[in-house]
């Protein structure tokens, strides 16, 4: 069962219930030395704003991460200082003792001077693959919606850090997809970023708790976008090309700020190059991505 993005503020106020509950199977069964962090989720999920990141997106992100080789994790760098971000149909998964868990969400936010990430699968999921098993029942009052499954610290810095160097607990491809994400949201060209309210109960209760309405900020590739008919890495030399070819997607280091004197990573879609009408250039492997 998918999670829709009305849906969201509702399992983050329900998870925070088993997070806040020193009883609760969560926080009893779990081992001390993992309470400041679980402490530090709950506060990050208290104030965090919500993202909702469609299928078209998420394999983007998952697709230009692998490309990604460092990133940064400082305020600036991220789409909100303190976030819960839901991965529609999940985005990897973590390897715990020859076990595959999915990650279908992250949660960050500011610890002990770095980032502190945290990797999250829906009870949903672990539902469905209890019922595929056979064996066993999910206790669906004892288990939170969004299930913490592991978490780091990551540095923050002014200059990035190699995606290689990240703490071995977390996944790499996921957290470069995560990487991958902030940086292809600052990119409206590329982005549609709608908000969507919560569902009518979530509201009503906000509503009794004297809680502002929360939203979610749905993410998702543009449903029109035309990709660009000249190389942006091409300089100003008048060159005169008389065949076509494909130039595959990739991570430019862009000029922008105050007298573009600032870096960030910008991705430049797959595009063609050449004039119209050219011949096309035919390689041994081509590989487009499109919605």
């Amino acid at each position: 069962m998918t999670v829709r993005p009305t849906q969201l503020p509702r399992l983050r106020r329900q998870t925070l219930r088993h997070l806040h509950d020193p009883e609760s199977p969560l926080r009893a069964k779990t081992n001390s030395g993992t309470a400041p962090g679980l402490d530090a989720l709950a506060s990050h999920l208290e104030v965090a704003d919500l993202f909702w990141v469609g299928q078209d997106m998420t394999a983007l992100a998952m697709h230009s991460g692998e490309q990604l080789a460092a990133a940064r994790w400082a305020t600036a760098d991220r789409p909100s200082p303190c976030g819960l971000l839901y991965w529609d149909e999940g985005v990897g998964h973590v390897d715990a003792n020859g076990v595959r868990i999915p990650v279908e969400a992250c949660a960050w936010g500011p610890f002990e001077g770095g980032l502190l990430l945290w990797l999250l699968m829906s009870r949903n999921r672990l539902a469905a693959e209890v019922a595929r098993i056979g064996r066993y029942e999910v206790a669906e009052d004892e288990v939170p919606p969004l299930i913490p499954v592991c978490a780091a610290t990551l540095p923050v810095t002014s200059e990035p850090v190699s995606l290689a160097e990240v703490d071995p607990q977390l996944p790499q491809p996921v957290v470069a997809a995560l990487a991958a994400a902030w940086l292809l949201m600052q990119q409206p060209q590329l982005i549609d970023r709608t908000r969507e309210r919560a569902d009518k109960p979530t509201v009503r209760a906000y509503a009794r708790d004297g809680l502002p309405m929360p939203e979610v900020t749905t993410v998702d590739l543009r449903r029109q976008y035309t990709p660009q008919d000249r190389d942006p890495d091409a300089g100003t030399d008048q060159r005169t090309y008389r065949n076509r070819w494909i130039v595959s997607g990739h991570w430019r280091n862009q000029a922008h700020g105050p007298g573009r004197s600032l870096r960030r990573q910008t991705w430049v879609p797959a595009h063609m190059k050449g004039p119209d009408g050219a011949p096309l250039l035919s390689t041994e492997k081509v590989n487009v991505w499109r919605r």
